[in-house]
């Protein structure tokens, strides 16, 4: 029976050791067969990412002013050793009397540890110049950790051109973010989707064969409405150390040909690492504010675009009211000035608009509500989004409800006296000013836009055709006999303008610094013999006056006229080569 009990007892212990061994084996080639399949693929297969080119951006001919360069790059390839060998510090020392660069600095050497213990890829050289790349192919070719890829690199051409518009590049790794502009807003249609490629590798990590396994994707090419040869004019007569904005618009669809904001900046610098100090020098001058949509600007003179269909759609005056203009106006025992202290004397409506005169203005502020006013400045859509895909500022349209509700206070009839000439605390963007000014010539309001692809959205300007035309009549007489004068005698151009001064201090402390000066504004609608009108504004910080963004129009309005003179003789001797 012990005997028995013996056998039985090794029997059982033989049965269970056989069940583990199978169930052993059961878990390990069925449960974890393909986890165990590809830790044994991956001791010799690599799968890495195929990058493929990031999309350009081009104007609205099909001129490129993003796109992507080739570059060499030049790669740590960690072969899953504990730490560096005294071959491989030898290595990046070497590497580092070619490239000038520092490798076996602490935290330099700690990333190549890791890459090096994870058997990871590190990027050590971004853009290898030719020199460089000669002396390492030739010196170090053999070596196993070093690995060279050819990539590309984002350029562009024309540098700080449209830089507002087009945005910059920031780099986390290997692949390129969109900080800024199109380059952010677009970022996945342009970076497009990156292949997958199997490499079959040595027992040291070196490549012995290679296949793509996934097809990558190119980004895709935004085409933008901006015309290439309107924004290098715009650029070239925008003094490059003022502020301000220059924007050129199609009015009836709202294409935006030019988009300037100044400061402006180098896409370029960014796309290697910056040092603190020189980000720091970047900031002062505040280049990545873009002045078109994101900053507010008192409207000054511009507004009274408003105060005059305010005025009469409400019936306060008539296209025919005259005044005497002595220089000011009182109210409640306090002087209003004229921007003509010696007064323009008799002087009509629509020649106080020409030549900029408070006086009519003054008095309009007598029978005119604040809230009146602001209506009418909303129906030419100031303080609301224009609807840009950019981030935009709404401004600020004041109201009776606006000051008890913010301030805590009533609004005062004085204060309308400053609101209908601009100032007070109105607040508009100049692109908001853009828009204003095409819905006076078209008679419609249209979302100014930015890419060619963009549906064209319009909306009902509820304005009076007979107000659009005398408001039209007036920027005319600016031109003819009023502040626009400067733009008078430029051949072949149909030019109707308004100037404006906004003023940010008082008179007194102007002279004190020059951050203290008014903001000076222009703007105007042009058109070259038959060719399509475009609406143009152009605002000047700082600028003390109407004459600084007089002379970057007149500048530019030479110009682009002697350009469509160039294109109508270029496209006459193509007509008679054919």
């Amino acid at each position: 029976m012990k005997s028995n009990s013996k056998f039985n007892k090794i029997l059982y212990t033989f049965v269970v050791l056989i069940l583990i061994g199978w169930g052993r084996l059961f878990h390990l080639q069925v449960l974890l067969k393909d986890h165990l399949n590809q830790l044994s693929q991956y001791n010799f297969t690599r799968l890495d990412k195929i990058y493929v080119p990031r999309g350009n951006i081009v104007d609205t001919h099909g001129k490129i002013l993003a796109t992507n360069k080739p570059i060499i790059e030049l790669y740590w390839y960690g072969t899953g050793k504990r730490t560096l060998t005294t071959h491989q510090k030898e290595v990046l020392l070497a590497l580092e009397e070619i490239t000038h660069q520092s490798f076996l600095e602490e935290k330099e050497i700690k990333n190549i540890n890791r890459a090096e213990q994870l058997e990871h890829i590190l990027l050590l050289i971004r853009d290898i110049d030719f020199g460089e790349l000669s002396c390492i192919t030739e010196k170090l070719g053999h070596e196993p950790n070093l690995i060279i890829k050819s990539s590309f690199k984002r350029f562009y051409p024309y540098k700080k051109l449209a830089s507002h518009a087009i945005g910059y590049l920031a780099h986390h790794g290997t692949e390129p973010d969109g900080k800024m502009g199109l380059e952010k807003i677009f970022q996945d249609a342009l970076r497009g989707k990156p292949g997958i490629k199997r490499s079959t590798v040595n027992a040291i990590g070196k490549s012995l064969q290679e296949k793509e396994d996934k097809a990558g994707i190119a980004g895709q090419t935004i085409r933008t409405t901006l015309d290439f040869e309107l924004q290098k004019r715009a650029e070239q007569s925008f003094p490059a150390n003022w502020g301000g904005c220059f924007i050129i618009m199609d009015p009836e669809t709202g294409a935006l040909r030019t988009f300037l904001s100044r400061p402006n900046f180098d896409p370029s610098i960014f796309l290697k690492p910056l040092s603190h100090e020189t980000w720091k020098t970047i900031q002062e001058k505040r280049p990545f504010l873009n002045r078109t949509c994101e900053a507010c600007y008192p409207p000054a003179s511009l507004f009274k675009l408003v105060t005059v269909a305010a005025a009469l759609e409400t019936g306060i005056v008539s296209q025919d009211t005259t005044c005497v203009c002595k220089g000011y106006y009182t109210f409640c025992n306090r002087k209003y000035h004229c921007n003509n202290h010696q007064g323009h004397g008799p002087i009509t409506f629509k020649e106080s608009l020409a030549q900029s005169c408070n006086i009519i203005f003054f008095k309009i502020a007598q029978h005119l509500s604040i809230d009146t006013l602001a209506e009418y400045a909303n129906r030419f859509s100031l303080g609301k989004s224009t609807g840009i895909i950019f981030p935009e500022k709404t401004g600020l349209i004041p109201s009776s409800s606006w000051k008890l509700h913010t301030k805590g206070e009533r609004w005062w009839k004085g204060e309308t006296l400053s609101a209908v000439i601009g100032q007070s605390y109105l607040l508009v963007t100049p692109l908001q000013i853009a828009r204003m000014l095409s819905s006076i010539f078209k008679g419609f309001l249209v979302k100014p836009r930015l890419l060619e692809d963009e549906e064209v959205e319009r909306s009902e300007l509820n304005i009076l055709p007979s107000t659009l035309k005398f408001l039209r009549d007036s920027m005319k007489e600016t031109v003819e006999y009023g502040t626009g004068q400067r733009l008078r005698n430029i051949e072949n151009m149909e030019i109707y303008a308004k100037t404006g001064t906004a003023q940010i201090s008082s008179l007194r402390n102007r002279y004190l610094n020059d951050q203290l000066r008014e903001h000076a504004w222009l703007v105007a609608n042009i058109q070259y013999k038959n060719t399509k009108p475009l609406t143009m504004v152009i605002l000047v910080e700082h600028g003390g006056g109407s004459r600084a963004p007089a002379l970057v129009a007149k500048k530019f309005l030479k110009n682009y006229q002697n350009y469509m003179h160039e294109t109508e003789i270029k496209n006459l001797a193509a007509s008679y080569e054919v």
